[in-house]
């Protein structure tokens, strides 16, 4: 518990005032008399000791004046005695007949005490509310502070992030440059009658970097950078977020240039009237000043908002439009040049071995965002430590990637023989049908060992990054995923459970091919299906079905025979190779994990399946045969809304679903 925060808090001025009321009431009360107790006092009475005696009604009490000093007591004494014995004290008074006589008294109320029953409550309510409002807990807590805004000033003296230590996003930092020489010269472009975004707008996967470009801009602006979440505005009262969004732009114009940057934005920024409830909730108040705020800008003031979000499909389109968030910057996950510099920024302060190459870490985590890299490297650091070596080597980089893949090793399930076999068998017939496609890429790994939830795991890397995928590798893709259970099937005649996963991507991928890719030629290149659903009934709910049960049948027949299809291909060439795949196996029951140079050596006599027929053509030549592919050499008119991706301007950008830059693992499950 912190000390200084409780000591500046309200309780220890509360403490205060109780103690010195405390001790204010015990002086007032204090009347030098010494107490004793009631058979002492009764003794002094026998004794004839005492001169004067006083009997206070009420408090039961008796004080005695003795006629001479007694020890320690001095000549004043006082006792209390219980409401029975009342008689028996009077007729000890009595008998004892002092000198000075004795005397009964009524108490009266003290008019300072009764004051201050009544008085006191009050004063530490009063004293409690005071210390609140004054602010003595510090900004973001005081008491009707609410609608000021929880946006957090970067100070000169935190430490700052440029452009250089960020990688990996070279068209982002281009953009956001401008932004920077807008802020530090705006004489410049207004020069030339430009006019700079009012408001920018970073979209991407998470963890590519998107908070980390804005404290890039923060750093290299050298300009008042306001930072707020977007959840910092909605509040449980009515109107909070408003008011909020309203002071931190009048603060942001108060020190112009700056910028203000609102991470996670679609937490107020969704789509408005969505939803089962719709109606003009709180969060709906919250956005619509925000969008005032920031049509509102004087074209002089020099206020840039940054937003950042990973699902810019749910803002509202009042916010993307022009005049807005002028400018969409997408930040996707690096390729392999951004990744290699990626790996070297977060490198540095990391004592590598001499044998590490980053370039080809950077080759084996396509699809890795900046966050899994820095995670990669972190990971490598903790098994350099824990195993007390002073290097980190290229063996602790391979596990810390196998760890970001499919999780830590779990080295306490001991398999049975069995299963072991089972899946040694699993994985081959994986890596087998893969080697035997024509459009694969290559295997770079396979273990038997569990990891994670899975019992073992195929590893299939690129050697290039790739943005789309063609028919006959997703068709491919389909094999390799049905080669294990085929695999089980050959050898065993009774295939596990542990081919589940791999039968739920399969049939994924496929019904992808029929209803949104257009790679049926039954089915025709349309889309089937609306996956544009409510914001607020979450992902699940999201697909509408938008065809007859006619074309349902059609589409369910159509999945069927490409799975069929892939099941047959992997069950030809795993038959064809079939002293291959029991030489794998063997040698993954003797080494569990294989690299990319022993599967090689296995593999070199692979008999590969044959070249599937052209795709709605009739020429049903091999492909050997066929005259090659010849392309005009003219120019062609270049379709301007193809070179931009088809988004056009306060259009919300949507990444192409046919690309799939992430590695593709078949982890085997521990369960169905």
């Amino acid at each position: 518990m912190n000390i200084k925060k409780i000591l500046r808090g309200p309780i220890i001025y509360i403490l205060l005032a109780i103690v010195a009321v405390w001790i204010g009431s015990s002086l007032i009360t204090a009347s030098g008399f010494r107490e004793v107790s009631t058979q002492e006092g009764l003794e002094l009475l026998d004794d004839g000791k005492v001169s004067a005696v006083k009997i206070v009604d009420g408090e039961n009490r008796v004080d005695l004046t003795l006629a001479e000093a007694d020890g320690d007591l001095g000549t004043q004494v006082q006792f209390y005695y219980v409401t029975p014995r009342g008689p028996d004290v009077v007729a000890a008074v009595d008998e004892a007949n002092p000198a000075d006589g004795f005397n009964d008294e009524v108490p009266q109320p003290n008019w300072f005490l009764s004051m201050l029953g009544i008085l006191l409550p009050l004063v530490l309510i009063g004293l409690f509310f005071w210390i609140m409002l004054s602010g003595m807990q510090g900004g973001g807590n005081r008491v009707m502070q609410f609608g000021k805004s929880k946006a957090k000033l970067v100070s000169k003296e935190s430490p700052k992030v440029t452009f250089d230590d960020v990688a990996g996003a070279d068209e982002a930092i281009e953009e956001l440059h401008e932004i920077k020489e807008f802020l530090k010269e705006p004489a410049k472009f207004q020069a030339v009658g430009a006019r700079i975004p009012k408001g920018v707008l970073l979209y991407g996967p998470p963890g590519t970097g998107k908070t980390l470009l804005a404290r890039a801009v923060a750093g290299e602006a050298g300009v008042p950078f306001y930072s707020i979440s977007g959840s910092d505005f909605v509040e449980m009262f009515v109107g909070v977020g408003a008011s909020r969004v309203r002071d931190l732009f009048e603060q942001a114009k108060q020190n112009a240039p700056a910028i203000i940057f609102v991470d996670e934005i679609d937490a107020v920024g969704r789509h408005r009237g969505a939803g089962l409830g719709g109606g003009h909730d709180e969060r709906e108040q919250t956005l619509n000043q925000l969008l005032v705020e920031m049509d509102g800008f004087d074209p002089k003031t020099n206020v840039i908002l940054i937003a950042a979000t990973n699902r810019p499909d749910i803002l509202d389109p009042a916010l993307l439009r022009p005049g807005r968030f002028d400018r969409q910057i997408g930040v996707d996950a690096p390729d392999l040049k951004g990744r290699q510099r990626i790996l070297e920024v977060h490198a540095k302060g990391k004592p590598l071995a001499k044998g590490v190459d980053l370039e080809v870490l950077a080759r084996k985590t396509p699809g890795f965002t900046g966050a899994d890299l820095a995670n990669v490297l972190n990971e490598a650091a903790l098994l350099t430590a824990r195993s007390n070596a002073q290097l980190i080597d290229n063996r602790a980089l391979d596990e810390a990637v196998d760890r970001v893949i499919a999780g830590p090793q779990r080295r306490s399930r001991v398999m049975k023989d069995k299963e072991k076999l089972i899946t040694a068998y699993h994985e081959g017939g994986h890596a087998l049908a893969a080697a035997a496609m024509n459009y694969t890429d290559p295997v770079t790994k396979i273990t038997i060992l569990p990891r994670g939830r899975a019992l073992g795991y195929t590893m299939v890397l690129p050697l290039e990054d790739k943005y789309s995928v063609t028919r006959n590798e997703l068709l491919d893709q389909l094999t390799y995923a049905m080669g294990g259970r085929v695999a089980e099937e050959i050898v065993f005649h009774d295939p596990s459970t542990g081919a589940s996963n791999d039968i739920e991507k399969a049939t994924s991928t496929a019904r992808k091919m029929v209803t949104e890719y257009g790679m049926s030629a039954n089915v025709g290149a349309i889309k089937l299906g609306q996956s544009q659903g409510e914001v607020f009934l979450g992902r699940d709910m999201g697909h509408q079905r938008d065809y007859s049960e006619e074309v349902a049948e059609k589409v369910d027949a159509e999945v069927r025979a490409l799975i069929d299809q892939a099941h047959d291909e992997a069950w030809q060439v795993l038959n064809d190779n079939r002293d291959i795949l029991d030489r794998l196996a063997a040698e993954l029951l003797e080494n569990e994990t294989l690299d990319h140079t022993q599967i090689a050596e296995i593999f070199k006599d692979v008999k590969k399946l044959p070249e599937r027929p052209l795709w709605l053509s009739s020429d049903k030549r091999p492909v050997s045969d066929r005259p090659p592919i010849s392309f005009p050499t003219q120019k062609l008119p270049i379709d301007q809304g193809a070179v931009d991706g088809g988004v056009s301007s306060g259009q919300t950008p949507v990444e192409e679903p046919a690309a799939s830059r992430a590695p593709r693992t078949t982890p085997r499950p521990a369960t169905a």
